[in-house]
C-alpha cells in the first residue's frame, strides 16, 4: 500500500498539481471515496430498519432499541476527533483503510455475538473504528482536489454515503424475508470488506499532505481552539448538528410508525422507504457542482425548505404522502450535508483534518442526542411530536444558513 507523501526541506520546489475534474486521478479518487462513503454509512445505519425487530426480540422500548444506532454514532463522534487529529501524523489513506477493514470485521462480530449487551458493545466498537473515515476523507479532498472542483468532489463522496445509507437499510430489510438479522448483518460486513479492498487499489496517495511531526496534545488543542473560535466554522458545525438531528430522528421513528397500525407494514416493506435516499445520491452530486458556480447559501435555503415541506407531508395520513415527504426530507438533507461539509474544508485555512473532525463531532452528536430524544417524543406525542422536533431543527438550520460562506470561501482555500 503506498505511503502518504510528506513534505521536507529537500523536496523539489515544484508543487504537484491538484486533482482536477476529468483527469484519470479524478475518476479514481471519485470511485474510491464513493466506496468509502458507501461502506461507512451502510455499516453505521444498517440497524435502522431492524429497530422494531430489536424492540420485539429483546423486549425493549423504542428509545432503548435506538441505542443500537445512537451508541454507534456517539462513539463515532468521539473517535472522529481523535483519529482526525492522528491523521496529521499517520497519513490519510492508511488510516482510512484500517478503519474500513476494522469496521467491516466488527459488523461481522455484531452478527455473531449473543445478547443485547454484546450487540451494543460491538456496535460501540464499530463506531470507534469508523472514526478514521469521514473526517479524513473530507480532509483528503480539501488537500488534494483543486479548489474550483472541491464542491463537485465532495458531492461525489456524499452521494456515496447516500448510496451506502440506502443500500444498508434497504438491503437489510429485503434480506429479512430470506434470513434473520444476524445473517443480514454478516452479509453486509463481507460486502464492506470488499469495498475496503477496492478503496486500497483506487485511491491515489496524498501529494499535498504535510505530516505533522511529534505533535503533542498542545498542538491538537491549539488547532481545535482556533477552529472553535472561528464563527464561520461554528456556524457550519451547528448546521451539521441540525442536519443529522433531522435525518436520524425522522428515519428512526418512521420505521415504528409504518410498522404499527393502521399501516402494519412488514420489515421489507418498511425498508423500501429508504429508497428515498436515491434522491440524495443525485441531489448531493448536483448540489456540489452547482455550489461551485452559484454559491452555497441559496442552495442551503432550498435544502431546508425541502425538509420543511417534506415534514408537512408526513403529517398526512395517506402512505403516498408519507413516502413523498420522506423523499423531500432525504433530498434536502443530502443537499445540505454536501454543501456544509465542503464549506468546512474550504473555510479552514490549515489543519483541515481537525476542522473536519469538529464538524463531524457536532454532526454525529446530533444523531446520538436528538436521535435518542426523538424516542421520548414518539412515545408521548406520536408522529406529530417527532415531526415538530425535526421542524424546529430545520428552522434553526435555515436561520444559520444566512451566514454560511458562499463561493468566496471556496476560492480562498490554499
Amino acid at each position: 500500500m503506498p505511503a502518504d507523501m510528506t513534505v521536507s526541506l529537500s523536496a523539489p520546489l515544484s508543487v504537484p498539481s491538484r486533482i482536477t475534474r476529468g483527469s484519470r486521478a479524478w475518476r479514481s479518487t471519485g470511485l474510491a471515496l464513493f466506496l468509502s462513503g458507501f461502506s461507512s454509512f451502510a455499516l453505521i445505519y444498517c440497524v435502522q430498519p431492524l429497530l422494531p425487530a430489536f424492540a420485539t426480540g429483546f423486549g425493549l422500548t423504542p428509545a432503548a432499541a435506538s441505542l443500537a444506532l445512537s451508541l454507534t454514532t456517539g462513539m463515532l463522534a468521539l473517535s472522529i476527533v481523535a483519529l482526525g487529529a492522528l491523521s496529521q501524523q499517520l497519513g490519510r489513506k492508511g488510516l482510512m483503510t484500517a478503519s474500513m477493514l476494522a469496521a467491516a470485521a466488527l459488523n461481522l462480530g455484531a452478527a455473531l455475538v449473543p445478547g443485547w449487551q454484546g450487540l451494543l458493545a460491538m456496535r460501540a466498537l464499530e463506531g470507534l473504528a469508523l472514526g478514521g473515515v469521514p473526517a479524513v476523507a473530507m480532509a483528503y479532498l480539501a488537500e488534494e482536489v483543486a479548489p474550483r472542483d472541491l464542491g463537485k468532489a465532495m458531492g461525489l463522496y456524499i452521494s456515496g454515503t447516500a448510496f451506502g445509507a440506502m443500500m444498508g437499510r434497504v438491503g437489510m430489510g429485503l434480506l429479512l424475508d430470506w434470513t434473520d438479522w444476524r445473517m443480514a448483518m454478516a452479509g453486509l460486513g463481507g460486502a464492506c470488506l470488499l469495498a475496503a479492498l477496492g478503496f486500497i487499489l483506487l485511491l491515489p496517495p496524498s501529494r499535498h499532505f504535510t505530516r505533522a511531526r511529534a505533535a503533542g496534545p498542545g498542538f491538537h488543542l491549539a488547532a481545535w481552539g482556533r477552529h472553535l473560535r472561528d464563527r464561520r466554522l461554528l456556524r457550519l458545525y451547528a448546521l451539521g448538528f441540525c442536519l443529522t438531528s433531522i435525518f436520524v430522528t425522522v428515519f428512526n421513528y418512521a420505521t415504528f410508525r409504518l410498522s404499527a397500525a393502521p399501516y402494519g407494514l412488514s420489515a421489507t416493506q418498511v425498508s423500501l422507504i429508504f429508497l428515498a435516499f436515491g434522491f440524495g445520491v443525485v441531489s448531493s452530486n448536483v448540489a456540489g457542482a452547482l455550489s461551485d458556480r452559484i454559491g452555497r447559501r441559496p442552495l442551503l435555503v432550498l435544502a431546508f425548505g425541502l425538509v420543511l415541506a417534506g415534514l408537512a407531508l408526513t403529517l398526512l395520513a395517506p402512505i403516498v404522502a408519507i413516502f413523498a415527504g420522506v423523499a423531500l426530507i432525504a433530498t434536502g438533507f443530502f443537499i445540505g450535508h454536501s454543501l456544509a461539509s465542503s464549506a468546512v474544508g474550504a473555510t479552514a485555512a490549515e489543519t483541515k483534518g481537525h476542522a473536519a473532525a469538529l464538524y463531524l463531532l457536532f454532526y454525529y452528536a446530533g444523531s446520538s442526542v436528538v436521535g435518542s430524544l426523538g424516542g421520548w417524543f414518539w412515545q408521548h406525542l406520536g408522529w406529530d411530536g417527532v415531526a415538530g422536533l425535526a421542524a424546529a431543527m430545520a428552522l434553526a438550520a435555515l436561520a444559520l444558513s444566512a451566514g454560511v460562506p458562499g463561493r468566496a470561501a471556496a476560492r480562498s482555500a490554499p
